[in-house]
């Protein structure tokens, strides 16, 4: 299945209407066995777990303000390629797109961890990690196995759709489903800008 965009305006459009971002992240678990992380508190009150933390800012997100060493060195950036071709031929996404998100996610840091709970190369949460099949989460293939299968899973139910699947991958398919398109969280919406902006250039660079 071939991914696809949104057309620009409506992007723009969508990604201007930004609303004061939460800094709480709410999770459950439905009577199918899914997890659903949230923004926003879920309607159902059974079974729900508030996990308070810190609104991340873009920096935060590459590591500066999580938790666990700094991987600087250079070389990082290519030093996981073939688990990433792996992952990409094995999901059938584009390699870009994973390199995106891990470089957005963690910029390339198999040990951070941010302030929710998320760790390693493409920040798997606990749950999802586990969801994915994913034993140990600071494992580079590992991580980048279980973080590509999810991104995969957004994108079959999402129909394809990248920038969605973008938003979904940020704040959860419960909230992209519930909001019938990106969130109005100004994190997600700026989640989404910067990793099709890394997207586009890695792709420039095949």
């Amino acid at each position: 299945m071939r991914l696809r965009l949104l057309s620009l305006s409506a992007l723009a459009l969508t990604l201007s209407l930004a609303l004061p971002a939460r800094a709480d992240i709410y999770t459950y678990t439905d009577a199918n066995g899914v997890v659903h992380y949230s923004n926003t508190p879920p309607r159902q009150a059974r079974g729900v777990r508030h996990i308070r933390t810190r609104t991340e800012t873009p920096r935060a997100r590459q590591g500066g303000g999580s938790l666990g060493p700094r991987d600087r060195s250079p070389d990082r950036y290519t030093r996981y390629d073939p688990f990433i071709r792996e992952a990409a031929a094995l999901y059938r996404l584009p390699e870009s797109f994973v390199r995106a998100v891990i470089r957005v996610e963690s910029d390339y840091n198999p040990q951070v961890v941010s302030h929710a709970g998320a760790c390693g190369l493409m920040q798997l949460m606990p749950a999802t990690a586990a969801r994915m099949g994913v034993r140990d989460p600071f494992d580079p293939r590992q991580n980048i196995l279980g973080g590509t299968r999810y991104l995969r899973i957004l994108a079959n139910q999402f129909n394809g759709d990248l920038v969605l699947t973008i938003a979904a991958y940020n704040a959860g398919e419960g909230a992209v489903l519930r909001y019938r398109g990106i969130p109005p969280y100004e994190e997600t919406q700026r989640y989404v800008r910067r990793v099709l902006r890394h997207y586009y250039s890695f792709l420039e660079q095949e």
